[in-house]
């Protein structure tokens, strides 16, 4: 039996349309959905995570409730990436530290649930993020800063067109230790050359 679900969690609330996945904001009844997925997907994240305060959990309601809060402002955008045979939520695709005037900047973050891991959903849902950031948004540059050892993580940077732009030392506090990244970006330029394939 098929789950009956909202419109605002369904095709018909999508911001952004691809072939086999959508994008749309958090919607309130996503909690238990959301935060199952997340849980699920501990051991692969956590490597990857900045830690969470102490007391705090990435996994839990309060950390949903702070995606909700945070869902559509001026300066987040996070988009849930569903998959469009059923609904599913398999991950996520966020803007944040939007900036506008003569910068107009917002820094990518992403994850694929562990289910729906190594199947293109994560490609496909930042493809779909680019195209809002730079058709909807109007921005003119992403930036996505990856650990360099995250091997699945520069991958997709690299297949999606970002371009690597240099290093920053400890740049973040990854799994409770000061990592550096690897800076990528990609402007509204890049992008319209990448999908024009030249």
């Amino acid at each position: 039996m098929s789950v009956k679900r909202p419109k605002a969690r369904t095709l018909a609330g999508a911001l952004e349309r691809g072939r086999r996945v959508y994008l749309r904001h958090v919607h309130p009844a996503d909690g238990d959905e959301l935060v199952a997925i997340k849980r699920a997907s501990r051991e692969m994240h956590e490597p990857w995570e900045p830690q969470a305060p102490p007391g705090k959990s990435w996994y839990g309601a309060v950390a949903f409730r702070r995606m909700l809060d945070t869902s559509n402002t001026a300066g987040t955008q996070r988009h849930l990436i569903c998959r469009r045979s059923d609904d599913a939520i398999v991950g996520m695709a966020n803007l944040s530290q939007i900036f506008r005037g003569p910068f107009d900047n917002a820094i990518m973050g992403y994850w694929i649930g562990a289910p729906y891991a190594r199947r293109g959903y994560a490609s496909d849902g930042v493809r779909l993020c680019l195209r809002r950031a730079f058709v909807t948004l109007k921005l003119h540059r992403v930036e996505a800063n990856v650990v360099p050892s995250n091997a699945a993580s520069v991958s997709l940077v690299r297949r999606v067109g970002f371009r690597e732009e240099g290093f920053s030392p400890n740049y973040l506090q990854i799994a409770g230790r000061w990592a550096g990244h690897s800076r990528w970006a990609m402007t509204v330029e890049d992008w319209r050359a990448h999908r024009s394939g030249r």
